[in-house]
């Protein structure tokens, strides 16, 4: 059979080439914030091709070896398997200090590639019908992402990961009735047992990356092509229409480029900044915690939860329920994921709103959610900064104590005052556009009058200008547009 007549027979049987035919005409709008996701898609390339190299030469062993490597100043040193070969890698590996930051960097700019996407999606309104599954998978995909940041972090068993550790271990035993089984199971023992880091290794480049591997494509290829792809307002573009460039050749080429340049930033990034230098903390010691430890900064929030809660505690049938950690560790990241999941529903059924939307919002024209959005961020900072409260005082030279009380307050207070500062915001800059479109745009040049009064000449908005500034035609629902 001649190759012609192979390649039509199988496109009988799969029907390949109508779909190859629609997915090369499928047209992507070309504004820069929709390029965003793929910060975080090409980082997790660098992720997975970095970690298949690491995973050749980390043993994920916790039985304790004396150091007799590279390193001068730990040899002799009793540490685990998991950091001598860790220390191998960083000093004796060719390349492998390189790759070891590479996989570090592009993990930090995964997590941060998702977060802005997210943000961006939420203000924009993308999450709404029919794209309810894409955002409920994305906010999946956050969730596990920081878990296995959390499991790799801890993977070469050194004094700061360790302290990590330590206080996953703490939360674990905290969550009533069952705590200490499930700490017994996961450590294989009283802390630190013999059986974490190599259950974590299999967490880590197993069970995590196999669910990324299924979801990643689904949210971001899948469903993307099976729906009509999100744009912003402008002139002549109606809900059912997409302008931009075909995927082929034109976007093909843009997001090629896109992962070349991504793959550089995390090559200079891990050759000029070191980041998490294991060999200078040393092995991992239960007797010892090393000072100004800091997580890396998608745990920060959860740290500063942690150092923020009062310590709440009470007795029930003989047992202790320690609030002060179940409450930040458990509570908070948990309303966390469950608001986010949660809101485009919650948006509907509060608006009424149950129409398709492929047009993207601008967000001062929805006050609200802006508003609630900055407050989430707002929310997110304070925790965030008070997972270093203490690095703080002592840079500063302020109390520890009034520190932590002043983040406390800006905790319930910040919130409610980004709230309301970017709702007037938001209709401050609704009531400019309007103004615009009465009265045309300043155009900075002053002219006086035969009466001697001097007045700005406006010009009128173009077409194109009035497409943006102009809202849909149909009716915001109330809940949105005050």
């Amino acid at each position: 059979m001649k190759g012609g007549s192979l390649v039509r027979a199988l496109d009988d049987r799969f029907g390949g080439a109508r779909f190859l035919d629609r997915a090369m005409r499928k047209a992507f709008n070309n504004h820069w914030s929709f390029l965003l996701g793929e910060i975080a898609l090409y980082a997790f390339v660098v992720v997975l091709v970095t970690g298949v190299f690491l995973t050749f030469f980390f043993k994920p062993g916790m039985r304790e070896v004396v150091y007799d490597g590279a390193y001068v100043p730990l040899r002799g040193v009793t540490m685990s398997e998991a950091y001598a070969s860790s220390l191998d890698i960083s000093f004796e590996v060719r390349g492998g200090l390189l790759m070891r930051q590479m996989h570090h960097w592009a993990t930090l700019i995964f997590l941060g590639g998702i977060v802005v996407h997210l943000l961006r999606n939420f203000f924009t309104g993308s999450f709404r019908r029919p794209r309810e599954l894409n955002w409920l998978i994305g906010v999946a995909l956050f969730g596990l992402v920081m878990l296995n940041g959390l499991f790799g972090y801890s993977l070469p068993d050194d004094l700061l990961s360790g302290a990590g550790l330590r206080i996953l271990h703490g939360v674990t035993v905290s969550v009533p009735l069952v705590g200490t089984y499930l700490a017994t199971f996961l450590f294989g023992g009283e802390f630190p047992g013999a059986d974490i880091i190599p259950r974590l290794y299999s967490l880590h480049v197993l069970l995590i990356p196999g669910l990324l591997l299924v979801l990643i494509p689904l949210h971001a290829v899948v469903l993307t092509w099976r729906q009509t792809h999100t744009q912003f307002r402008e002139k002549g573009v109606a809900d059912h229409q997409v302008s931009g460039a075909p995927f082929f050749p034109a976007f093909i080429a843009k997001t090629t480029a896109y992962l070349l340049l991504v793959a550089g930033v995390v090559a200079l990034m891990a050759t000029v900044f070191q980041v998490n230098p294991i060999w200078l903390y040393g092995p991992y010691v239960p007797s010892t915690v090393s000072a100004g430890s800091q997580p890396d900064w998608y745990m920060g929030f959860l740290e500063g939860a942690l150092r923020l809660m009062p310590p709440w505690e009470f007795t029930a049938f003989g047992h202790t329920v320690s609030m002060s950690v179940l409450i930040p560790a458990l509570v908070a990241p948990a309303l966390l994921f469950a608001g986010l999941a949660a809101y485009p529903f919650a948006e509907r059924w509060l608006t009424g709103d149950r129409a398709v939307h492929n047009l993207l919002d601008r967000p001062r024209d929805v006050p609200r959610r802006t508003g609630l959005g900055m407050a989430g961020i707002v929310y997110y900072g304070v925790l965030w900064t008070a997972g270093g409260n203490d690095v703080i005082a002592h840079t500063f030279h302020v109390s520890l104590y009034a520190t932590t009380w002043t983040l406390r307050i800006a905790l319930l207070l910040g919130p409610v005052v980004a709230f309301e500062l970017t709702r007037r915001l938001c209709l401050a800059l609704q009531a400019r556009d309007r103004h615009q479109a009465a009265h045309g745009v300043e155009t900075g040049v002053i002219v006086r009058g035969a009466e001697g009064a001097y007045t700005e000449v406006t010009r009128p908005l173009t077409e194109e200008e009035k497409g943006v500034l102009t809202p849909p035609a149909e009716p915001r629902p109330t809940f949105i547009a005050r």
